[in-house]
């Protein structure tokens, strides 16, 4: 699936940048195009593979540079007016060779959480390929201000885009983890399981085929209908002999591979779907009442047969009552291991949201509180001598 990126926010441009890393490591090829918008220059500076041209700095009338300091309402504000500076960006992404938008953002910060969601707007308006939100939400020990950002920023994100994947740092951040640490392994699980995700039917010159093809049509179709999406995944490490094609000894005695044992490879399969199932989600839920379900498997073609693929997608049926399963394979020759990925969509049954929406109505009754501390923190970015602060993270 080919994927015009666009981070907003510290934390959206991050994990972009870390998109087209994997990109350049792998040659999957998912990010036709990547932008980065942002009211803080430090935030900008910090990105490695984001072309120069490519990051857009707004608010500088505002806030000239330094960030919004944790104020949504001030973030979509910025956006709103600089919207042109943004477009004039956007107008360099060859549309006609993408398969959709994805508006990438924390949604607990100020600029991210109040940006994406009017970005996510604009393109929707103009363009006709489809608009979809990442956003990733603050743990519960990042503060008040963060938690409540998050509560407001999901109920519009996920209304003006066409689905909102969604990933939850309370449930994946470690007790004593720095927080630059945590961010960085944060970022990098998204990346692995996104990039899989994506990177499906995207088959090069000298590419494997899939035996059972997932092409972007089938991730569209999956997304579609609107609503909240989570990504589960796991993986298996093959042996040595599975990983070498039999090792030396075939070598010697004239074979070319070993024999594959057919049951082994379709009980590793369906074993590994329900771990991505069962196991850590990005958004931790309950998967009865899934509305639509999209399997992919990854790994070396020879180890990915269809009796295995359609046995868990029978079984994601079985536990989600939904008949709108689809899956395939994703050859990727070379690979070590074996990795399935499945992205839930259509959601219902979410603790963390609910957690979200009453805070939501509980914030109305010490809100000035909330933006005493949303003010200190806008106060905070700029030193009396008007310099910039180190970044956050």
């Amino acid at each position: 699936m080919k994927l015009a990126m666009i981070g907003f926010g510290q934390a959206g441009g991050k994990i972009v940048d870390r998109f087209l890393a994997y990109d350049d490591r792998t040659g999957s090829a998912i990010v036709r195009a990547a932008i980065a918008v942002n009211t803080a220059k430090a935030d900008l500076l910090g990105l490695t593979h984001v072309p120069e041209e490519s990051r857009v700095l707004i608010g500088q009338a505002r806030v000239k540079g330094h960030g919004v300091g944790a104020d949504n309402e001030l973030g979509a504000e910025v956006t709103e007016e600089d919207i042109g500076e943004i477009q004039g960006a956007i107008d360099g992404i060859p549309t006609h060779e993408i398969d959709a938008f994805l508006v990438v953002a924390g949604m607990g910060g100020g600029t991210g959480s109040g940006g994406a969601p009017v970005l996510a707007r604009h393109l929707k308006r103009i363009y006709t390929e489809p608009v979809y939100g990442l956003g990733v939400l603050p743990g519960s020990d990042e503060g008040g201000i963060y938690t409540l950002n998050a509560a407001r920023s999901f109920q519009t994100f996920v209304r003006e885009v066409d689905n909102l994947m969604v990933f939850d740092n309370d449930s994946w951040r470690k007790t004593g983890e720095s927080v630059e640490g945590g961010y960085r392994e944060i970022n990098e699980e998204i990346v692995t399981r996104f990039g899989i995700l994506f990177g499906a039917g995207e088959v090069g010159a000298g590419d494997e085929i899939a035996e059972s093809v997932v092409d972007s049509s089938e991730i569209i179709n999956t997304l579609s209908g609107g609503g909240v999406s989570t990504v589960g995944y796991a993986s298996e490490a093959l042996s040595r002999e599975e990983s070498s094609g039999g090792g030396l000894l075939s070598r010697f005695t004239g074979g070319n591979e070993p024999e594959i044992d057919t049951a082994h490879t379709t009980n590793r399969i369906t074993s590994l779907v329900r771990k991505a199932a069962l196991g850590r989600l990005t958004l931790p839920c309950e998967i009865e009442g899934t509305e639509r379900a999209l399997l992919v498997m990854a790994g070396p073609p020879r180890y990915l047969n269809r009796k295995g693929i359609e046995r868990g997608r029978k079984w994601i049926e079985q536990q989600t009552g939904s008949m709108e399963v689809r899956g395939g394979d994703y050859p990727v020759s070379g690979a070590s291991e074996v990795s399935a990925v499945l992205l839930l969509s259509g959601i219902n049954d979410v603790p963390r949201i609910r957690d979200l929406q009453r805070v939501a109505v509980e914030a109305q009754d010490n809100i000035e509180d909330i933006r005493s501390e949303r003010d200190t923190n806008l106060e905070g970015l700029v030193t009396d001598d008007g310099d910039e602060l180190d970044p956050l993270f």
